[in-house]
């Protein structure tokens, strides 16, 4: 009687993870400072803990992990026009098997407009790119295509815009780099709020991961960190020096999403520098390397070729796509070998043609170019990956096995 009781109570205790603050409850629940004081017991149950786990929510779509995420990026126009049917065709045909589809945009945009229901409607920025969401994902359930969120964080015109405050001034305006670009202020904690919430969404809609871009300050920040206006929120009285207090945000915002997404089994991937790999950290926007790993599942290292300037001692490295990606590598084994629970590595690869580097300094991507960087890839023990074209118009006939 007594074991019966026992397991009633503890169900009890697990039912209130159904509550509207799950994430509060399971923070109490799984938390080192569980206070006896307030619950009248030492030790967490090993049955509420068990039970609480089937309360992670729910999607109603079912997503199993292949053997190797091989994926190509998705805009949301694409996602939600013909030409997600094609990109459908080319997992079909090959061994391609996700998609990394814009979920917040490079603008600081939703490609979707929120239902009702949702939070994000006090927001104001959908767009109708994918009219329907849940009906894209039902296709790649049905087709078990592997589906990742992006979610750019910190490059967001469309926040900085209305929200100053939590962006970067220059004078009387939102500081916009060369492109006409705004960031907003990872250093606020308000704004890496409205990320995860953002995220959370993605991620209750049925995406399995959320990927993370524009994990950083501006480009080149170190050089105008102390004429423009800003808030250093909770890292004002930091006894750190200013580059170490820009490397703490970033690393910070990255624990921060990743423990708020897991009551929704969402996994967590950062997009870094390729360069990142290669210094003890880049200083100017806050990124460095181990840290950021450390506090995430994927790490996705963007090392396009056409993005180096003679980096290994390679010259012209758009020119020799194998080379570069094969010494890249080394690098970045070595580096994630120093952790001891390293994330899965899952570089972007570049399937696109770097024309604007001139003549004589680059060559057309297709078939060979892009197999070269799988075949590198391979042949450091780096079996994932993903394909970057901006129009999603991505090579014919390149065999994607490793």
């Amino acid at each position: 009687m007594r074991k019966s009781m026992k397991w009633v109570g503890s169900l009890i205790v697990a039912t209130c993870i159904l509550l509207p603050q799950t994430v509060l409850a399971e923070e109490i629940l799984f938390s080192e400072d569980f206070s006896t004081k307030e619950y009248g017991f030492t030790n967490i149950d090993e049955t509420i803990v068990a039970t609480s786990k089937l309360f992670m929510f729910d999607s109603g779509l079912t997503f199993e992990y292949p053997d190797a995420v091989r994926g190509v990026y998705v805009t949301g126009h694409s996602a939600g026009g013909a030409r997600f049917n094609k990109l459908v065709e080319l997992m079909d045909a090959t061994e391609l098997n996700a998609m990394v589809i814009d979920i917040k945009d490079d603008f600081g945009n939703l490609t979707y407009v929120p239902n009702e229901q949702s939070t994000l409607t006090k927001y104001a920025i959908g767009k109708p790119y994918i009219k329907d969401p849940r009906a894209m994902l039902e296709v790649m359930e049905e087709k078990k295509i592997y589906p990742i969120a992006r979610v750019v964080v910190f490059k967001d015109t469309e926040l900085a815009e209305r929200k100053p405050e939590w962006s970067f001034v220059d004078g009387s305006t939102v500081w916009k780099n060369g492109r006409g670009e705004a960031f907003v202020n990872p250093f606020l904690q308000e704004v890496w709020d409205y990320n995860v919430e953002i995220a959370i969404e993605a991620a209750k809609m049925g995406f399995k991961e959320i990927q993370f871009d524009y994990v950083r300050f501006p480009e080149g920040f170190e050089n105008r960190d102390d004429t423009l206006t800003y808030s250093m929120g909770k890292y004002e009285n930091s006894e750190l020096d200013l580059t170490q207090r820009r490397v703490q945000a970033v690393t910070d915002f990255v624990a921060y999403a990743r423990e708020q997404l897991k009551p929704y089994g969402a996994q967590v991937s950062v997009d870094i520098f390729g360069y990142s790999a290669t210094l003890p950290e880049a200083p100017g926007i806050g990124q460095n390397f181990l840290k950021i790993s450390e506090n995430v599942d994927v790490i996705s290292s963007m090392i396009y070729p056409s993005h180096w300037t003679s980096y290994f001692g390679i010259a012209k490295p758009d020119l020799e796509p194998y080379r570069l990606v094969q010494e890249y590598a080394k690098i970045e084994n070595a580096k994630l070998g120093e952790l001891k629970s390293p994330p899965l590595s899952r570089p972007w690869l570049q399937d696109f043609t770097a024309s604007y580097l001139g003549s004589g300094n680059y060559q057309v991507y297709g078939k060979e170019q892009v197999q070269d960087q799988i075949r590198a890839l391979s042949e450091a023990g780096i079996n994932e990956y993903l394909l970057w074209n901006a129009g999603n118009n991505y090579s014919q006939g390149v065999d994607y096995t490793p």
